[in-house]
């Protein structure tokens, strides 16, 4: 536990250093739980979003994107549920006078008994070498199904207590377990209440006449209410689907872990609209098809992992989510959830309003059910994030810093570097940028010996670097390196930009997920 905090806090203090993230208003001490992307951040950010945007809209001919307002008339949220039912179960420490999740708490606690499952399978490989079958192990060794009977007990008992809205024995449960404050150690608890996380504001010019609203606490609503706009101006056939990608704002009041759970954040979902019956299948092929899109980013297969729901939903007849192991443990990264036709039915009845679907090959109409594909953008940076930075040892026994972003969505692409600051090679190096900035992210640095200079690219996580020398001025090759490999290569400067594209191009990367 305490490497996984201390890769945590290098992480958190990488993204700083290297302007991915900032804490918000810093020069007021910042506000909690709220974060600005910085230079690279940004770029990061916007590639992870084009990535799924290609692979979701563009690679989809029965799929289309939208922009919702964030505003939304304040029945929309009656009708969701989450006027009434938004919630999370909320716990105060008496002592340390902290307030946490009741649900996390227990969560966290189970977490730690996975920890040991993973020490014992170490062990296990350790001892028995190339004659360890992992699968075997988990199945058959008794003190492992011991700890995993252990958490299944202790989830599926929390997922019926939420479930039955006991709040009283989610408490009872955290006492048993001899959950402690994680930061004080104190097991003196409050009761267990809930706390709706919806920020109201007002629309309006004077106080006596203005609106309630609400910040939309997800983006899923505003393609439901826009199902008919889409289908009759797209002259859509189910089964099609609506993406889009913005901001939701939750009043997370336990909000943590840097920027994986915060107050306002970016999501990025797809609604997919299906012929009732068919839900199944389709829940099948989104669960096949979400995590190829994340494997094809080649973060190891080892780090994933789906995690069925206990608990449904009030609109769900199934849902799993895509888990990611982060410094801090596997968390949910993405939500494939089948929706049935709650949402657009629960519309109609607010609103008046039929939203239902002319199916011309049935001769009928049906209020279509939904499947719905849900990944958090932040969640999504910080896997990435987490998972690239490393420290490796070299071979004369130095060390390095080494940002393995994904080449596809790293922010720069290139760095071009003079070897010296005259002969003409800045002016060379430039003429370079200038030629590759019409395709690709592009970086001009001259500062410091190049060694140092390819140092600090492979920390800002930059794939590759092109050295301009005296040799350039002769024949017109330049040095191509690569930041995973730190292996060199020569090539001609007109093949510049096929070299990096082939490494960048998120068509050869999507291909992966196909």
């Amino acid at each position: 536990m305490a490497n996984q905090d201390e890769q945590f806090k290098k992480v958190i203090s990488h993204a700083k250093e290297y302007g991915y993230v900032f804490p918000s208003s810093e020069i007021y001490d910042g506000l909690s739980a709220v974060y600005d992307y910085g230079q690279n951040g940004v770029e990061l950010k916007k590639n992870i979003r084009d990535y799924w945007w290609k692979a979701m809209v563009q690679m989809h001919e029965n799929i289309v994107g939208i922009d919702a307002a964030i505003f939304m008339h304040p029945t929309t949220w009656k009708a969701s549920g989450h006027v009434d039912a938004f919630s999370d179960p909320l716990i105060d420490n008496k002592d340390s006078k902290k307030r946490y999740r009741a649900d996390v708490l227990v969560e966290d606690y189970v977490a730690k008994i996975e920890t040991k499952i993973e020490k014992e399978v170490k062990k296990a490989a350790k001892r028995f070498g190339d004659a360890f079958d992992k699968d075997q192990f988990l199945a058959t060794n008794p003190r492992v199904l011991g700890y995993k009977e252990k958490g299944d007990a202790i989830l599926k008992r929390l997922a019926k207590s939420l479930d039955n809205e006991d709040l009283a024995d989610v408490k009872t449960l955290i006492e048993e377990l001899g959950i402690a404050d994680p930061e004080t150690g104190s097991k003196n608890w409050t009761d267990v209440k809930q706390f709706n996380l919806m920020f109201g504001t007002k629309l309006g010019a004077s106080a006596e006449h203005a609106m309630d609203l609400y910040l939309r606490p997800e983006t899923a609503q505003g393609i439901f209410v826009n199902f008919l706009n889409v289908q009759k101006t797209g002259r859509m056939k189910i089964p099609f689907g609506i993406a889009q990608t913005g901001k939701a704002f939750r009043n997370e009041i336990v909000a943590r872990q840097f920027i994986f759970r915060m107050r306002e954040f970016e999501q990025m979902e797809m609604q997919f609209f299906i012929k009732p019956g068919t839900q199944k299948e389709w829940y099948e092929h989104w669960k096949d098809a979400r995590i190829k899109w994340h494997l094809s980013l080649g973060m190891g297969e080892e780090n994933y992992r789906f995690h069925d729901h206990e608990k449904l939903a009030h609109y769900a007849d199934a849902a799993a989510d895509i888990e990611f192991r982060f410094p801090f443990g596997f968390k949910e990264l993405e939500g494939i959830h089948s929706r049935t036709d709650f949402d657009l039915g629960k519309h109609e009845e607010f609103s008046g309003k039929k939203l239902q679907y002319f199916d011309p090959e049935l001769n009928e109409r049906y209020t279509p059910y939904v499947l719905e594909t849900s990944i958090g953008l932040d969640r999504m940076f910080l896997a990435v994030l987490s998972n690239s930075l490393q420290e490796e040892t070299l071979e004369d026994g130095s060390s390095r810093t080494v940002l393995r972003l994904p080449a596809v969505l790293a922010p720069t692409k290139a760095a071009i570097l003079p070897l010296v600051k005259k002969d003409g090679l800045p002016e060379l190096a430039r003429k370079i940028v200038d030629d590759l900035k019409w395709d690709f992210n592009v970086q001009y640095d001259e500062k410091d010996a190049v060694g140092r200079r390819y140092r600090r690219q492979d920390a800002a996580g930059t794939p590759f670097c092109i050295t301009v020398d005296h040799q350039t001025l002769e024949d017109n090759t330049v040095t191509l390196r690569h930041r995973d490999t730190m292996e060199q290569e020569r090539i001609p400067i007109n093949e510049l930009r096929n070299a990096v594209l082939k490494e960048v191009d998120m068509r050869n990367w999507l291909m992966k997920s196909r």
